[in-house]
């Protein structure tokens, strides 16, 4: 008997079909939509592996089903979405999909900074909807990026792709990471600093560590009062990290000057969300990622993951 593989997104038949001749595969074929939690409870009594997104809780409850299962393959860098300790219990390997998005995310944090800091959403937006009349001295200004300085929190891979990219554009670039990274220093230039002189100092403050029980919540009103009034905010990282309320309330008030957002504490984000009434604050629908060649290429290392495990390898990328 073929052993049986469950997906929990629709995705593109090119990116599944090499394990179709060898094994049992399910899908979640609903285009758009996340399987329900009762479909993947059913589901999972069966398999013997996961393909999820970072959507899906893989929790106790799943484990508990979940019988047979001896890989779990997470389509993203992160994978909070899982609880580990109940996988190493029983022995069932996790994988996910490093390296692989830093250059595309890298792209989109910083067109995300342009985006913000130009305003260029607003624009298009006003443009669309006829509310462009004439040319202004002072209409859709806003601050420049070149020369201005970058705070990065969290500089791994990603960050540091960011902060080379910040590079061209002349900028003065910050860290604050839990390690020193001194050959980046010394290379490159950037620059150690504590956390509340990277809010200080910084034009830009970039998030980009991943979600754990120390970043959750690391940005709340203290460190937003700490920023300066003409600072823009940018996460790319998880909305956990950030107080959106705090957040909310310190745009509002003009205590500093925008945010750009890819990242929300709940994910689709409530379109009566407080957030999404202020003019100053760019979203973006968790995009990161999201380039064609980038995303094959995750999908093709989670079913490189899955085929190993399942015939006995051991698979690259293995969360320890």
């Amino acid at each position: 008997m073929k052993k049986r593989i469950y997906i929990t997104r629709r995705l593109p038949e090119e990116a599944v079909a090499p394990l179709r001749e060898q094994f049992d595969v399910r899908m979640w074929d609903l285009e758009g939509e996340s399987v329900p939690r009762d479909v993947l409870l059913e589901e999972v009594a069966s398999v013997h592996a996961l393909w999820t997104m970072l959507s899906d809780t893989i929790d106790e409850e799943v484990f508990e089903r979940a019988t047979e299962l001896e890989v779990i393959s997470n389509l993203a860098v992160g994978y909070n979405n899982i609880d580990l300790q109940a996988a190493r219990e029983r022995g069932i390997i996790v994988t996910n999909t490093p390296d692989v998005l830093t250059e595309t995310t890298a792209d989109l944090t910083f067109g995300l900074m342009m985006m913000t800091a130009r305003r260029l959403g607003e624009a298009e937006r006003d443009l669309r909807a006829g509310e462009w009349k004439s040319w202004l001295p002072m209409g859709y200004v806003g601050m420049d990026v070149h020369q201005a300085t970058l705070g990065i929190i969290g500089m791994g891979r990603i960050g540091e792709a960011v902060a080379r990219r910040a590079r061209g554009f002349d900028m003065n670039v910050l860290y604050h990471n839990r390690t020193r990274r001194h050959e980046s220093e010394s290379m490159f230039g950037f620059v150690y600093s504590d956390l509340d002189g990277l809010l200080e100092k910084s034009d830009f403050v970039v998030l980009l560590a991943p979600l754990t029980e120390e970043t959750r919540g690391m940005i709340g009103a203290e460190q937003l009062a700490k920023m300066k009034k003409t600072a823009i905010l940018i996460n790319v990282a998880r909305g956990e990290m950030v107080d959106e309320q705090a957040l909310y309330e310190a745009l509002k008030e003009n205590r500093i000057w925008a945010a750009g957002l890819d990242v929300f504490a709940k994910e689709p984000i409530d379109l009566n969300h407080p957030l999404l009434t202020l003019p100053n604050v760019t979203t973006l629908p968790h995009i990161g990622s999201a380039s064609i060649q980038t995303r094959l290429a995750m999908m093709a290392m989670n079913r490189e993951a899955i085929a190993n495990v399942l015939e006995g390898r051991e698979p690259k990328n293995r969360v320890t």
